[in-house]
């Protein structure tokens, strides 16, 4: 099978653990009889530098002529105190609104090797994690109407959704808890917000349709601390997106590593999907070999299963990084409290070594 993929390397650490991740699916279309075309895409705070806006046209032109795409990172210190309309971070927006990807999916699991690097009591974590967050990426406060009155003195930002953004978003949640433990929690702030009483509305007239999934509801507040106290209570969250991004970034603290997590950016199957981990950049260890290149490796895991329907192939990546794991390879962001022993048995390596490993095992 022939594919294109276009490659948004990014800034900071993003281009060490796309590197990695292109040789992990180089293995792959070995393996397999695949054929994978990469196009680079600049984007981010090297897309300032070099045209002076965060996302041009034509790099975006680029993703959307592709089958998928896969980001590294975007952002930096450089950029600070740019203003807020040409910020790196206006690429991640340009990218997904330009995409049409409405739907972020975050897997927090707790991989059974890394439970030392989880911050939770084992009576709370017991066997591990496993949670799926469905985050909606195009509306919602992030691209509401936003402003500051001329004296600088007031500033405001509005969180509005639609019906049909809504409806999406947990029709999604629903479909995905179907084929997992069957239970969807919608999380919101509708004792205090309009937009969060739509949710709800919308919520209950879909679960119509699921008989079989379990809904329930939390604040958003109540959310960020059950996630904490009794975080095996969840299967499928469903929410917006700002929420999404606090509860995702907070789940992935609680599994052990951000290092490990990746995401996927769905549309409506019309278009390429956005792939990438959800970690920063990182600039501080930009290409010295220590960034753990894990997540954006499972990330290409996701992008194989989604946008290529390679189950087979994305279950492989899977199984060698499990088998990596198993072996008790760490970079240092996994190695955790084992940092010393696991230095002293030689098994502490960097990027480019942690990358090689997965290949390796995928071609045995």
């Amino acid at each position: 099978m022939n594919k294109t993929i276009a490659l948004i390397p990014g800034d900071g650490i993003g281009p060490d653990v796309v590197a990695e991740a292109v040789n992990v699916l180089n293995a792959v279309a070995d393996k397999y009889g695949h054929h994978f075309e990469y196009k680079n895409v600049i984007a981010g705070g090297c897309a300032i530098d070099k045209f002076g806006k965060p996302l041009p046209q034509e790099q975006l032109d680029i993703c959307l002529n592709s089958d998928a795409a896969l980001l590294g990172a975007v952002g930096g210190p450089k950029w600070d105190n740019l203003p807020s309309e040409i910020r790196p971070e206006k690429a991640l927006l340009g990218l997904r609104g330009g995409m049409k990807v409405f739907a972020n999916l975050r897997p927090a699991v707790m991989w059974k090797q890394l439970k030392d690097a989880c911050p939770l009591k084992d009576e709370i974590v017991g066997d591990g994690l496993d949670i799926l967050i469905v985050r909606e990426l195009t509306g919602g406060i992030y691209f509401g109407d936003r402003g500051t009155s001329e004296d600088q003195n007031t500033a405001w930002d509005t969180e509005k959704y639609t019906r049909p953004e809504i409806e999406r978003i947990v029709r999604m949640g629903f479909e995905y808890a179907q084929k997992r433990q069957k239970r969807l929690c919608v999380v919101d702030k509708a004792n205090i917000l309009n937009s969060s009483q739509l949710w709800r509305r919308v919520a209950e007239d879909v679960k119509k349709d699921y008989p079989d999934v379990t809904l329930s509801y939390l604040y958003i507040d109540n959310a960020s601390m059950q996630l904490v106290r009794n975080p095996r209570q969840f299967d499928v969250i469903a929410t917006s997106n700002m929420f999404g991004d606090i509860l995702s970034d907070e789940a992935s603290q609680i599994t052990g590593s951000i290092g490990m997590l990746a995401s996927a950016s769905l549309g409506d199957g019309t278009g390429p999907g956005l792939y990438e981990p959800i970690h920063g950049s990182a600039p501080d260890i930009a290409g010295k070999d220590l960034a753990n290149p894990l997540a954006t490796i499972l990330s290409a895991a996701m992008l194989l299963r989604y946008s290529f329907s390679m189950e087979k192939e994305a279950r492989d990546i899977e199984n060698a990084v499990n088998a990596v794991l198993d072996e008790g390879w760490r970079t240092g962001d996994i190695a955790g409290a084992k940092r010393d022993e696991v230095s002293a048995a030689g098994k502490l390596v960097g990027t480019k070594k942690m990358g090689q490993l997965v290949v390796d095992r995928i071609k045995k």
